[in-house]
């Protein structure tokens, strides 16, 4: 089942929520180079093309590429926390905070399967209304 966000804010652009109430992350596909990236583009940032990029719904499974702990934030956020780095499944690589995990190295594999979620951030915006951000999670049966 997926949860349903109708109602809530994206917290930054490229999130979006569906008709359904679905949040997904959208991007950009060029069709001449087959590059990928989250986020809108009005030209591909590998071969420069504007009449061959579109947009395109990213993946919500991908593998752990890169992360660090981070052990000194902001006010009021916890630490430590892990962020990430992502490779997606059929392209693109994405930002975000890694949750449900120790923030330890030896549990941490390069090339962990992660799933990417979507929550309330519990925060909201002037209006009232609450955000929706992505975060990964690993994998279920996959790690």
């Amino acid at each position: 089942m997926t949860d349903d966000f109708s109602g809530h804010v994206p917290a930054i652009p490229m999130i979006r929520i569906g008709d359904d109430g679905a949040a997904f992350i959208m991007g950009s596909h060029c069709t001449n180079c087959g590059q990928t990236v989250p986020g809108d583009r009005m030209a591909c940032a590998s071969c420069g093309r504007r009449d061959t990029i579109g947009p395109v719904r990213l993946a919500t499974k991908g593998t752990l590429y890169n992360y660090t702990i981070v052990h000194r934030s902001f006010p009021g956020v916890k630490v430590p926390f892990v962020a990430a780095i992502v490779d997606l499944e059929g392209g693109g690589s994405l930002r975000g905070t890694l949750v449900e995990v120790e923030p330890d190295p030896a549990k941490l594999p390069r090339d962990m399967p992660i799933s990417i979620v979507f929550r309330d951030t519990g925060l909201t915006n002037p209006d009232g209304k609450r955000f929706v951000s992505h975060f990964f999670v690993p994998a279920q049966g996959e790690a």
